[in-house]
């Protein structure tokens, strides 16, 4: 049972902790309303089966997957809290979509790269199980585990389908995240398999402290470091300045706080960021002064471009998908999400 007590903004109620740290102290009466607002669009835009999105992201589990990572890391669980139907919805739609091989997608989805769904899906779920114990996520939870683990490429790492091949870091952090929650929700993973992934990810790191893409040559990225360090610091990757030359990175190349409309990857690599960021406060002699600063900056932009409805606009995805995301990040400080306990 999470503690937490019910904070009413106007008509729209949302959970949030009882003891409220250092950390969470850092979000505002206004953040806390954003994420409201960022809500109730996603409760207005959901479809009577669960499903979000729109285009060629309609029905995608990625997308559904991080909505209900949204309502969860606020407080609401299948079945309990104001909205927790709405979560219901989600993880049946995500549970029918659970094939026999341990696949979690389908054609119906859209998924661009079916180990992205897979992915979101997985650790979807492995959250909703790690706080609630829901009866029958248990098995497919794990057939989802067993499919990540068989499909590990000899580097270490993850790509587009579910089967050997090559790897990139974006893939994989997917799959990392998903094998944390499912570890840290009391199932079995291969300790072969988190050794072989942090050695992989390791060799991706540049010269000046960024990741690149793949283990092929190449540039640093805002986005990829993120990615990156999240997964070292999701595999227990302890070593300080691995991790305090991404968190340098990072903070030297922070979008500007401007418009994001022509950054296809904006709301991705700020999820990253955020995760990043908060998981490295106060660890492995890192100080939290890079956190505490990247949120007000980036909060404030978030604060800045909502819209009226409630939503964060994205062309390149979707809005369901923009607001998940703004939703994930301001909540970071006071989550609920198991997979962000230090």
């Amino acid at each position: 049972m999470i503690d937490r007590r019910t904070l009413l903004l106007g008509s729209v109620p949302i959970l949030w902790p009882l003891d409220l740290s250092a950390q969470q102290s850092l979000l505002t009466v206004e953040h806390r309303q954003a994420v409201s607002r960022g809500l109730r669009f996603l409760v207005n835009a959901q479809t009577d089966d669960g499903a979000f999105g729109s285009a060629e992201y309609e029905r995608n589990l990625a997308v559904i997957s991080l909505a209900g990572l949204a309502f969860v890391s606020a407080g609401h669980l299948p079945e309990r809290g104001p909205y927790g139907k709405h979560v219901s919805l989600m993880v049946d739609f995500v549970m029918r979509h659970a094939q026999e091989t341990g696949v979690i997608g389908s054609r119906e989805s859209n998924d661009r790269g079916p180990m992205y769904g897979h992915g979101f899906s997985t650790l979807f779920l492995a959250q909703v199980f790690g706080v609630s114990r829901q009866k029958g996520l248990r098995a497919v939870i794990e057939n989802g585990v067993k499919l990540i683990v068989r499909t590990q490429n000899d580097e270490g790492g993850w790509r587009y389908e579910p089967q050997k091949g090559d790897a990139d870091i974006s893939v994989t952090v997917c799959q990392v995240l998903a094998l944390r929650a499912a570890r840290n929700a009391g199932l079995y993973v291969p300790p072969a398999t988190i050794d072989a992934c942090r050695r992989y990810v390791t060799t991706l790191q540049n010269s000046d402290g960024g990741f690149r893409y793949t283990s092929q040559p190449g540039e640093s990225a805002y986005g990829r470091t993120a990615s990156a360090l999240v997964s070292l610091q999701s595999l227990g990757w302890a070593k300080k300045q691995v991790l305090k030359r991404g968190v340098d990175y990072l903070m030297q190349h922070i979008p500007p706080n401007q418009d994001y409309a022509g950054d296809p990857h904006y709301f991705y690599g700020q999820y990253y960021a955020a995760h990043a960021l908060y998981q490295s406060s106060g660890n492995s002699g890192i100080s939290g002064k890079p956190w505490k600063d990247w949120y007000a900056q980036t909060s404030t932009l978030l604060l800045e471009k909502q819209q009226t409805n409630g939503a964060w606009q994205d062309d390149f995805i979707c809005d369901p998908y923009a607001t998940a995301m703004a939703c994930l990040i301001l909540q970071m400080p006071s989550s609920h999400l198991p997979a962000l306990r230090k």
